[in-house]
């Protein structure tokens, strides 16, 4: 058994898919990657092929197109490694890292969850902001959720930063819907109720990739799914375990995750502006009420909560004047 598997979501990659494969070799022995090409129209398969012929250890998966969740899905079918981690293909790793990474993880059996760095890697931006948890999580020892500290407003464990070992992700019963964007948030908060013991290490692994024209983050397309975005939202609300039946830290943990998603999917309804979409904002947060009280009641005390709730236009204009000196200062899309 191989000790770290990489699957590498691919649909019509052909114009970084060499950047992202390329940052992984030589591949180590301990380590397993597995393209998944999702129904491409470009020469996404044929290259993915060439290097799948050069390099032992890694392997191509052709399936239908069925969107990032089926890739995802489709990996975690096929993968072999002890460890699971999703490399999107136009994203690449720091290679020193993943030596570090592997490193850490040869021969565990212990580790549910391995925590590392994401560095936000945007077109036409010189300065790099790097999400890292150095004053939230222990670092260079095991630990539990009762040893995680409090994440601040604008941090969360997104899925650049996760590897999973791969039976958590199994045993949790993920199955991440098709033809859906930002199921990454699903990913990176449904299994957490699996998993106990814990690592941070402290390294920028992942480059995540922003700034395309055509990413599934930039406003204007995040505008035109807002479907997509709402129906990831409410699968996370109905996931969110109720109170008392997780350790606190982990549920106060989703709790703030959930609240994150809720801001997002809230301004992008402030964005879009009309007033079926105000309404759909209201139904959120009403959903959130009525589903998990507490959580709903935690979450609109929260700066956050307060700041995308801000009553009437001017209310409302303060809210994505707000989320814009965020986006500006993180560069997250």
């Amino acid at each position: 058994m191989k000790t770290l598997t990489l699957v590498v979501p691919s649909y019509n990659s052909e114009d970084y898919l060499r950047r992202c494969l390329d940052s992984m070799l030589p591949l180590d022995d301990d380590l397993e990657v597995i393209v998944v090409d999702d129904g491409s129209k470009d020469a996404t398969a044929k290259i993915a092929g060439d290097y799948a012929d050069r390099h032992p250890g890694l392997r191509v998966v052709s399936k239908p197109n069925g969107g990032h969740g089926s890739a995802v899905n489709a990996g975690l079918d096929a993968a072999t490694g002890n460890y699971f981690k999703v490399i999107d293909s136009d994203d690449w790793v720091d290679r020193s890292a993943l030596a570090a990474l592997l490193e850490t993880l040869r021969g565990q059996q212990r580790l549910d969850l391995v925590v590392t760095n994401f560095v936000y890697e945007k077109e036409g931006k010189r300065r790099r902001h790097a999400m890292r948890y150095r004053t939230t999580l222990p670092v260079g020892r095991e630990f539990g959720w009762q040893d995680v500290g409090r994440f601040r407003a604008d941090q969360g464990l997104l899925m650049h930063a996760l590897t999973y070992r791969t039976e958590v992700l199994r045993e949790s019963g993920l199955r991440l819907p098709e033809h859906t964007f930002y199921v990454d948030n699903l990913y990176a908060f449904v299994p957490l109720p699996y998993v106990t013991r814990m690592r941070y290490l402290d390294v920028d692994l992942y480059r995540y990739h922003i700034g395309r024209l055509d990413q599934s983050v930039n406003e204007a397309v995040m505008l035109g799914r807002l479907d997509q975005q709402l129906k990831v939202n409410h699968l996370m609300i109905q996931a969110l375990p109720p109170s008392g039946t997780t350790p606190e830290a982990l549920h106060r943990y989703q709790v703030h995750y959930l609240g994150l998603v809720c801001a997002i999917s809230s301004i992008m309804l402030i964005r879009a502006g009309e007033p079926e979409h105000l309404r759909l904002k209201r139904d959120l947060w009403q959903e959130l009420r009525f589903t998990h009280a507490s959580a709903h009641h935690q979450l609109r005390r929260s700066s956050i909560g307060r700041l995308v709730n801000l009553p009437g236009r001017a209310g409302r204009r303060v809210s994505v004047a707000a989320y814009r000196m965020a986006r500006l200062a993180i560069g997250f899309n």
